[in-house]
């Protein structure tokens, strides 16, 4: 990658630690310090009639924890890893909306109802997928469904899944059933 200027800067500051100290440590304590003032966990302050959140606490408390992330070798490596494959699904559903829009007539393009359902019924699969794969959990299942796939015990953990699914399905509360309801009742 160093054979241009800027692949050189990039080597440079991988070298120095940015992408493995300085960008985890500062994901890790904004994320901390926005769940921290969006909770309240340590309290308010009254100033006035203000109430202000306790900022020097979760400051500290987000930098703490920030700092023990960074130790963490794999927290950081796991860090990465779902951070890149996380932004290639952003990069896929804009590319999705991208394409939807140009496609469309008129107007802003917005999934509506069931197909909104679907659509993030199946990015927080592939969400999911992308974790199980940083932690090393998606080879392992893999290798397991493929080593035990005519046992049993396979067999009976997908008709658990099957029945979870079909009660799911049975017990929902559909909005096209309460409507036909009420139209039912109207024509009474």
């Amino acid at each position: 990658m160093a054979e241009t200027v800027l692949g050189g800067t990039l080597t440079f500051l991988n070298e120095l630690g940015v992408y493995d100290v300085i960008l985890p440590f500062l994901l890790s304590f904004t994320i901390i310090f926005a769940i921290l003032e969006k909770t309240k966990i340590f309290g308010v302050e009254k100033r006035g009639d203000e109430e202000i959140t306790r900022k020097n606490m979760n400051a500290m408390t987000a930098f703490v924890i920030a700092f023990f992330v960074v130790a963490s070798s794999k927290i950081v490596a796991l860090i990465n890893m779902v951070a890149s494959q996380a932004f290639l699904l952003i990069l896929l559903v804009v590319l999705f909306l991208i394409l939807a829009g140009v496609l469309q007539k008129e107007g802003e393009y917005q999934l509506e109802g069931v197909w909104r359902n679907w659509f993030m019924g199946v990015a927080a699969v592939v969400l999911i997928l992308i974790f199980l794969n940083a932690i090393g959990w998606l080879e392992w299942i893999y290798e397991f469904l493929t080593d035990y796939w005519n046992t049993e015990a396979v067999s009976a953990v997908i008709l658990l899944i099957l029945i979870v699914i079909f009660i799911a399905w049975i017990t929902r509360d559909s909005k096209s059933i309460k409507k036909k309801v009420e139209k039912e009742k109207k024509g009474d």
